[in-house]
């Protein structure tokens, strides 16, 4: 089979389309924007496709009308006026010094004052932006589009950095605030980015900006849908099925559960990541491609620093007031880690006024908790996932003293700093290990009806364990066989095996522990 070629990376619209890249149609969602308002912000996770969009909403207004061939809004749009447009990209920058941010600024502002000249260029980067947008006004007798990728990627490059903060955030609410003063030379505007930062009282002065972000209507503008992924992608999935030997059904939930999952909207439909869903068809691998993008370290500070239960991250409600605050608070990080895509909507109670947010799929979750293991158990960074095939392998072996042995280094290892001489550290750390022993296993926590601590099975065993924080092993096993932990999994033809440990708080460690055959 011929394969086609798949838009991988692919930003810009015009290449995409001349290039016989395959494309996911949204330009429906392309004539809505331009037709239904003017002023946008839009919060998406990275590589989620704001780019593409912006590109295609800048060939549109340009009237690129060639390029929309057979696309949706061809039935749509019939006048097709070019209108002067000014793209400002801040994504692929470093962002490293007080002079980054204004050299970036002024890179942009000469290439639009080469096409309307005129403007002093002695003045304040916001003084050009404005003097750029007046005269494209003038000399088109359009009103001026701006569309600006990645608005607040300066301010999270220096999120950390003290002295760059305050200086880039007075710079970019300045520069920002021109869109608000020049709104009678502006035909449309979109702002994208992660995140909104209230502190720079950009949207503030933007009041006639209308945020995207969680409208139902607007929910799949970026991310691709199952209905899109089947009808754009259906060889590729066929193929992939063949290389996975799966049925096609089997491969398309295989697809479901590693990459779907978004939902930016309570009613919304549910989205692919793009990224991941692509690099898997090229490559017919499931890989966390995504996540290996970007390391999400300013979040895991932000989880420390607020003492979030990592075990409550899945699942976890958020009051709406909180959920609609941009701010990034290291009190409140949960609003941050959704809009970064770690985290997003399984369900809203609208009487309480409560979202709950959890884990969009398998890549997310086990790549997130194993980036996060290191700063919970004391293992080395980047060796948390060799840990957890060990674990993995030492089981299926059906080795329970080399896997309780190996829990126990680890947490020998948590520095002093880190444990904080309370049992939910402890269950945390077990939480992280068996959570991600289900990437290789069958592995199942404590649930609410009364099942052992984790029941993890393998082709030949189950394995019921029951830890004791405040307790002997020999109570572990007997509570395993006064609540019938193990009676549920003795009928489906595995080796059971009963699971007993304790924990000495004097060394803050493993105990003893007992194992029998159920």
């Amino acid at each position: 089979m011929l394969l086609r070629k798949l838009p991988i990376g692919i930003q810009d619209f015009p290449r995409l389309r001349q290039d016989g890249y395959l494309y996911v149609d949204k330009t429906t969602f392309v004539h809505k924007l331009a037709t239904e308002g003017s002023v946008y912000f839009l919060s998406r996770p990275r590589r989620f496709g704001k780019s593409l969009l912006l590109s295609t909403l800048g060939a549109y207004f340009e009237g690129r009308k060639e390029l929309f061939t057979g696309l949706a809004i061809e039935q749509l749009e019939q006048d097709w006026i070019e209108y002067p447009v000014l793209r400002l990209d801040l994504n692929a920058e470093k962002y490293d010094s007080p002079e980054a941010l204004q050299a970036i600024l002024n890179r942009h502002l000469e290439g639009w004052e080469h096409r309307y000249p005129g403007g002093p260029t002695d003045r304040s980067a916001a003084e050009r932006f404005l003097g750029v947008i007046e005269r494209a006004h003038e000399r088109s007798g359009k009103r001026v589009v701006v569309l600006v990728d990645e608005y607040d990627k300066p301010l999270l490059s220096v999120l950390s950095n003290p002295e760059l903060l305050p200086e880039y955030k007075d710079s970019l609410k300045a520069f920002y605030g021109v869109l608000k003063s020049s709104d009678a030379h502006l035909k449309f505007v979109l702002l994208t980015g992660v995140t909104k930062f209230g502190q720079v009282s950009v949207f503030s002065d933007l009041n006639q900006l209308t945020d995207l972000s969680t409208e139902a209507a607007f929910a799949a503008v970026c991310g691709i849908t199952e209905d899109e992924l089947v009808d754009a992608f259906r060889p590729e999935l066929e193929k992939l099925a063949d290389v996975q030997k799966l049925s096609f059904d089997g491969t398309l939930d295989e697809v479901r559960r590693m990459y779907n999952g978004y939902r930016f909207h309570p009613s919304g439909p549910s989205v692919f990541n793009p990224f991941s869903t692509l690099n898997l068809l090229r490559t017919g691998e499931f890989r966390d491609f995504w996540f290996q993008t970007g390391t999400p370290s300013f979040l895991v500070e932000l989880l420390k620093q607020a003492d979030t239960d990592l075990r409550d991250l899945d699942g976890i409600e958020v009051a709406s007031p909180e959920f609609s605050d941009y701010r990034l608070d290291a009190d409140r990080p949960l609003p941050v880690i959704y809009q970064s895509g770690y985290l997003t909507i399984q369900g809203y109670d609208p009487s309480l006024g409560l979202y709950q947010l959890g884990y969009p799929n398998a890549e997310v979750r086990n790549s997130f908790l194993n980036f996060l293991l290191p700063s919970y158990s004391g293992a080395e960074k980047g060796r948390g996932g060799f840990h957890i095939a060990k674990f993995s392998q030492e089981l299926r072996a059906g080795d329970v003293d080399a896997f309780l042995k190996r829990l126990r280094c680890f947490f020998e290892k948590i520095p002093y700093d880190l444990n904080d001489q309370t049992e939910r550290h402890y269950q945390v750390v077990f939480y992280l290990v068996f959570t991600l022993l289900g990437q290789f296993l069958q592995a199942e926590l404590k649930s609410a009806n009364g099942r052992a601590d984790a029941v993890v099975r393998t082709d030949t065993h189950v394995f019921v364990f029951e830890f004791k924080l405040n307790g002997t092993a020999e109570q572990a096993l007997a509570q395993i066989d006064a609540r019938g932990y193990a009676v549920a999994w003795q009928a489906d033809g595995h080796t059971v095996v009963k699971v007993g440990v304790e924990f000495d708080r004097q060394t803050r460690n493993l105990g003893r522990w007992l194992v029998c055959p159920a």
